[in-house]
């Protein structure tokens, strides 16, 4: 279905990028930019949080052990704190 009109974007869309994505996004605005376009109206970024927060079930709010995005928190435990921009790169 159709989820973002003014890109065309579906949930189908949303649903890989946010579990496919090598630096998977967290919010509606890094969806936006790992599929190449960007928030118009708005609208659909409730929409778009809702997708991601099934597409990640327990992963939602925090990755968990044996999660496959817990990986990626292993390997940045002994950096500094990353400060998340509204675009992932994906």
């Amino acid at each position: 279905m159709i989820v973002c009109s003014c890109n065309v974007l579906t949930d189908h869309d949303v649903r890989n990028v946010v579990t496919q994505a090598k630096d998977f996004p967290r919010t509606a605005g890094q969806v936006y930019g790992c599929l190449g376009c960007s928030a118009e109206c708005g609208r659909c970024a409730r929409t778009i949080k809702k997708i991601m927060d099934e597409a990640l079930g327990a992963c939602a709010k925090a990755c968990c052990s044996g999660c496959p995005h817990s990986h990626h928190e292993a390997a940045n435990e002994d950096q500094q704190p990353v400060v998340l921009l509204a675009q992932a790169a994906c």
